[in-house]
């Protein structure tokens, strides 16, 4: 957790710890980069605003650009849609807004785990079009040549191209790929844009207004 609040930091770790899940803090994106990177952690609490010249979307940004494979947690008081889409860009996983509870980040956090520990049953390469994802290998390529995806933006493209041609909506893809219904559903328009902007015209993503998407075969 990085969290220079030593109080909630305190409060929400106790909660985390009643679950049986172990917590380490820091007060600063420095050493946020350090620990993340030097240890193996399963998910990372940050708060947007800490004291260093390095805001928590900057340390979000770095630990996505250092390929860590963390589940990410923004915490802030920025509610604006711009600062949920700036988070979810620059890689986040999910956006609480305070003030909010300690059980509820808890909650958030076991669901984050629940999707890194489930168990896997797709198939290892998933191809459409020009469009191949090595699930084993977590690469993407298009035509031979890899395309960098956030770990959410593979999986969300996993889930569509396993069921080409049929119709998700919001719901089920925050259920299936961020194992939560509770997320604003418009993560998934975030993450859809993202997908779009970095495959282009190899792979058609079509919007059903009111309903959700579906991956054209």
């Amino acid at each position: 957790m990085v969290e220079d609040d030593v109080i909630l930091a305190k409060e929400v770790s106790r909660g985390l710890v009643e679950y049986g899940i172990g917590v380490d803090t820091v007060e600063n994106g420095h050493d946020a980069i350090v620990a993340a990177t030097t240890s193996a952690f399963d998910a990372v609490i940050i708060d947007v605003m800490l004291p260093s010249t390095m805001d928590g979307f900057a340390v979000c940004r770095e630990l996505r650009h250092r390929r860590i494979g963390a589940g990410i947690m923004m915490l802030t008081g920025r509610d604006a849609v711009r600062d949920r889409v700036t988070g979810l860009e620059a890689g986040a996983d999910d956006y609480v807004v305070k003030p909010f509870s300690a059980p509820e980040v808890v909650a958030r956090v076991r669901t984050q785990l629940r999707r890194l520990r489930g168990p896997e049953t797709v198939q290892p390469t998933l191809r459409v079009g020009a469009v191949e994802l090595d699930l084993e290998a977590r690469r993407c390529t298009v035509d031979g040549v890899e395309v960098e995806l956030t770990r959410r933006q593979f999986d969300l493209l996993a889930a569509l191209m396993e069921n080409r041609g049929r119709v998700h909506t919001r719901e089920q893809l925050l259920d299936e790929v961020w194992g939560s219904r509770y997320l604003s559903a418009k993560t998934v328009d975030v993450h859809i844009a993202g997908l779009r902007r970095q495959l282009g015209d190899a792979i058609t993503i079509a919007s059903l207004r009111g309903v959700g998407y579906r991956l054209e075969p």
